[in-house]
């Protein structure tokens, strides 16, 4: 086939993330972006020389010349418009979270199935050098059985405001912007379990708290104060293969700094991913501790996004197995609307 035509729904900062792995690639051609603020997408394509421009996505998609788009839109417009573009015939690209929640998901995949056309879900970070590394550790039995895990995201001041905080438009607070990711590499990582418990709590105690001087945090470009979303989370969560994964996110937090972390701990060895790769482990009956050597920007924002975009074109064009299938990103959205809702109940929830 020729050039693959490319379709941007949505041009806030995301989208610019799309747009480093597309522009790299001698294959593909974005024709067209669309976004509601219509002095917004103008600029957008005036900065990447995209010839069309539109305010309705549905206008967009009907297009002929159109192969495929990138959802980057608000959370809210991820499954209409992904459902929008399957039925169009269109391939999607579609930003993490996959919906709102798994009803919104599985309607995803449904459309996907229906129309015979690839839903890929925008887990960047399975892309990265460390995670495929320690992928192929875990896959080899270095680690053994997998019966532990630990991963967080903590942001000491760090809530974004605008449609971020807005729970109709986003579906809540960090749990569902940043756990997403983290919960999801530990799925990955360990072979993709399916989570048959939760048991979780979400705190509502401190606000934007815009008052804060002396640091700088990224603010989203409709940023206003208003915010009905959780500060912070914790959950408990139980798979079908035995593993138990300890959880926490936040966006603001009484903590001495950010932290990022991730860990898995099997019976024959443990690995660090986050924040740094380590692997601890016993030798001739001494207890190790290495540090494999990884490219320190194989790993970084933009590489994973390349790289991202960059197999979602060969998924169209050579037929590639797809490393993240919506399916995945509907056993996510299971687990998250499973951590609001046993917050809410105080109670654990089976899955």
């Amino acid at each position: 086939m020729g050039k693959v035509k490319i379709g941007i729904i949505g041009t806030g900062s995301i989208s610019n993330m799309h747009m480093a792995g597309y522009t790299r690639l001698e294959n593909v051609e974005v024709v067209a972006a669309c976004d509601i603020n219509e002095e917004r997408v103008k600029e957008f394509a005036k900065r990447y020389h995209i010839p069309n421009v539109f305010t309705d996505y549905n206008e967009m998609l009907k297009m002929k010349d159109l192969d495929a788009v990138s959802v980057t839109t608000w959370n809210n417009i991820h499954a209409p418009a992904s459902i929008a573009a399957l039925n169009a015939g269109k391939h999607v690209l579609c930003e993490k979270p996959l919906a709102l929640n798994a009803k919104q998901a599985q309607e995803m995949v449904e459309a996907s199935k229906k129309s015979g056309k690839l839903l890929m879900v925008g887990f960047c970070r399975r892309f990265g050098e460390n995670a495929i590394a320690l992928k192929e550790m875990i896959d080899n039995g270095d680690l053994g059985n997998l019966y532990y895990a630990k991963t967080g995201c903590l942001r000491r001041w760090g809530n974004p405001g605008g449609w971020f905080s807005d729970k109709k438009r986003s579906g809540g607070g960090p749990v569902i912007d940043l756990g997403v990711h983290m919960i999801d590499l530990i799925r990955y990582l360990s072979g993709k379990p399916k989570a048959v418990s939760v048991t979780a709590s979400t705190f509502n105690s401190m606000g934007m708290r815009p008052e804060v001087k002396g640091i700088q945090k990224y603010n989203s470009a409709d940023y206003s104060e208003f915010n009905d979303v959780e500060d912070c989370a914790t959950s408990i969560i139980k798979f079908d293969n035995g593993m138990t994964l300890f959880f926490e996110t936040s966006w603001v937090q009484n903590i001495k700094e950010d932290s990022l972390y991730l860990e898995l701990f099997g019976d024959k060895a443990g690995a660090k991913m986050e924040p740094e790769f380590e692997l601890y482990e016993s030798r001739y009956n001494y207890l190790r501790n290495t540090k494999p050597i990884l490219d320190p920007n194989g790993s970084g924002f933009e590489h994973n996004f390349i790289e991202e975009t960059k197999h979602f074109i060969s998924c169209i064009t050579d037929g590639t197995k797809c490393i993240n299938p919506a399916e995945d990103g509907l056993e996510l959205m299971k687990i998250i609307d499973a951590i609001y809702q046993s917050a809410e109940t105080g109670h654990e929830v089976i899955l």
